[in-house]
């Protein structure tokens, strides 16, 4: 009997047939208790809410021939019910069916909710780059909620095995683009042939190099770096007293301590990104860390060209550079506002570009706070 399985349509059923069913017996019995309370030994109908039956005999109907005289008088009915009594037994049924429906609602719900949470988790999971997949239980609920389990068990399984697979894809890529370029190196510094030529050539794989690099990275992101607690302000000190040992020219701001629960090497990657692109375009680099309502935020400014406000985030894309990037002294590989945007979003962090007042631009990333 498929039927009277466990379906949201059999849950239904029951739970209307019983509410209905309760609500009547209810009714019932507690009207004719005060009935029986306020007439004693008088008369009990059946169904109080229902029009009694006329008493039969004692009042019997009118004579023949007398129907012409005149419309029929309303006759007296004994077992009917005041209207004290009738609010009563309507009122304890609409309660009744009123609290079934409340519980019902609930109770046929709960395994859709649970549906929508693995989903919800799902969806989060991925955007923070999580490998793991949330699972439900194929045995409870209604069949139309295990067979929905089953469908998100299944694609949520399909998903873990094609990061797995990523993960693999990556690492022979890595290894077959990295192995002839070395080959290349080796060959070209054994090679005879004129310096300034053989300098551009190495130049060339190194650019090749740090496409690799990037683009890797790009796929690889911060998967199996567990959250921790980070001093934003301490941490990018450290990188900007690096850059100036390195010879750049930077000032930065950082008064802490400023924690927030964050990955670590993902914000050391943004910090970079943003830092980089502020020195390789612009000059007169400023970095300042502060924090505002419960957030710490990071800002990059610079004394470079700017950007025209529709380049404020299409710079975000992948490979999208603007004219002052496209040669070989600037570099850039268009991937890094990308994937500096990409590692924002799976730290529950967001970042955004200005134009700087007097000219330049300002990278501005925000980040929760502990």
């Amino acid at each position: 009997m498929k039927w009277w399985r466990d379906t949201l349509a059999r849950r239904l059923f029951l739970l209307m047939w019983v509410a209905l069913v309760t609500s009547h017996l209810l009714a019932w019995g507690v009207v004719t208790a005060l009935q029986d309370r306020q007439m004693p030994g008088g008369p009990t109908p059946v169904f109080p809410s229902l029009p009694p039956t006329p008493g039969l005999g004692e009042h019997p109907g009118p004579p023949p021939g007398l129907e012409e005289r005149g419309p029929p008088r309303a006759m007296p009915m004994q077992g009917g019910m005041s209207t004290a009594m009738l609010l009563l037994d309507y009122g304890l049924r609409l309660l009744v069916i009123a609290g079934a429906a409340w519980w019902g609602s609930r109770w046929v719900a709960r395994p859709m909710r649970g549906l929508v949470n693995a989903g919800e988790q799902l969806a989060a999971g991925l955007g923070r780059g999580e490998q793991q997949t949330p699972r439900l239980s194929e045995h409870e609920g209604t069949v139309e909620v295990r067979e929905a389990a089953r469908v998100f068990n299944r694609m949520a399984g399909e998903i873990e095995q094609h990061f797995q697979e990523r993960g693999l894809m990556l690492a022979s890529l890595s290894h077959d683009l990295r192995t002839p370029l070395t080959r290349l190196r080796l060959r070209l510094e054994a090679a005879d042939m004129p310096e300034t030529l053989r300098d551009k050539a190495a130049a060339d794989i190194t650019a090749m190099n740090g496409l690799i690099d990037e683009v890797l990275g790009l796929f690889r992101g911060v998967d199996g770096e567990p959250p921790q607690d980070v001093d934003v302000a301490a941490l990018v000190q450290a990188m900007a007293d690096d850059w100036t040992e390195q010879g750049e020219a930077l000032q930065c701001h950082a008064a802490g301590p400023l924690v927030a629960r964050t990955r670590s090497a993902a914000l050391r990657r943004v910090v970079e990104n943003l830092v980089g692109n502020a020195l390789r375009y612009g000059r007169d680099v400023e970095i300042e860390v502060s924090s505002a309502a419960k957030e710490i935020v990071l800002r990059v400014a610079d004394r470079g060209p700017g950007l025209a406000l529709e380049q404020l985030e299409q710079v975000f894309q992948p490979f999208y550079r603007g004219e002052a990037s496209r040669n070989r002294e600037s570099g850039g590989t268009g991937l890094g506002l990308f994937i500096a945007r990409d590692l924002c979003r799976r730290m529950g962090a967001s970042i955004r570009l200005v134009n700087r007042d007097g000219g330049g631009l300002v990278a501005e990333l925000r980040l929760p706070s502990s």
